[in-house]
């Protein structure tokens, strides 16, 4: 497990943490903890339930077994509504965006806080104004529909949206996946400016193992449901773990065999 941040303490602990859908057993005893004030990085192969346990942690799954706090509090095994007042204080981006197409971008950015919050219209709106331009979206966007907009920009108003309620965790599922390296490095530059602004903690899912060594803190490995390693970037090479390593060289020798057909 990561060793305490310099500012102190874990933000999330997952602890023996057990997810099935049917017959499929997707996370394994899962045991995880997210340094407080840290860009943490969640890595793994394909079908290795990397964004289940996102959602787990985001409070979207109900989990068998196990328990995820949040700040020192339980987000399993507590009510709704408790459930609920945990979760204002965490941000997420979804891996293909997720933006309602019927909405305007104000309104996805703001839907959180007017559907579960009863923030006003107008205050949504200059809200969500003010975290376009956190993303460096002008305040026209703010009207436009999301078929309106380009991949990247469609990027941008989900990061905004997680922003929204100034969260103090940030879960972000593939946040640069399918985006050309300029597009990459603005979406890299803007999550990093705005977790200086609002001082969150985040938890990245990527696929882009450059990027994991290069931009984050502290990094895990997830691999057929179970945690197989975890650690500060700059230790990984000097790990010998054979699958973090096979995975960040992108090896095809290793214990990770490719799978032909997900399995969740």
């Amino acid at each position: 497990m990561p060793e305490v941040s310099d500012k102190g303490g874990i933000k999330v602990r997952v602890s023996s943490l057990n997810k099935r859908f049917g017959d499929k057993h997707i996370l394994r005893d899962v045991d995880l903890e997210v340094p407080l004030g840290k860009k943490s990085v969640l890595i793994g192969p394909a079908a290795s339930g990397k964004t289940v346990l996102m959602k787990c942690l985001a409070g979207l799954y109900v989990t068998e077994s196990g328990s995820i706090e949040i700040d020192g509090q339980p987000v399993s095994a507590v009510s709704d509504s408790e459930r609920a007042r945990l979760m204002e204080r965490v941000g997420v981006l979804f891996q293909q965006g997720g933006l309602f197409d019927s909405l305007t971008v104000w309104e996805n950015i703001s839907f959180k806080l007017t559907n579960n919050f009863g923030m006003g219209r107008k205050e949504a709106r200059d809200l969500a104004i003010a975290k376009l331009a956190m993303v460096n979206l002008p305040p026209p966007t703010a009207d436009l529909l999301p078929s309106e907009l380009s991949g990247g920009m469609q990027k941008r108003v989900g990061i905004a949206r997680a922003l929204a309620g100034d969260p103090s965790l940030l879960l972000l599922d593939e946040p640069t996946a399918g985006l050309d390296p300029i597009t990459t490095a603005a979406i890299n530059r803007l999550i990093d400016n705005s977790i200086h602004e609002i001082d969150a903690t985040v938890l990245s899912i990527t696929s882009d193992m450059a990027a994991a060594k290069a931009d984050y803190d502290y990094l895990f490995m997830l691999h057929e449901g179970s945690i197989v390693w975890s650690g500060k970037t700059s230790e990984i090479e000097a790990s010998g773990n054979p699958y973090v390593l096979q995975l960040v060289r992108g090896s095809g020798e290793g214990p990770i065999k490719m799978r032909l057909r997900a399995r969740a």
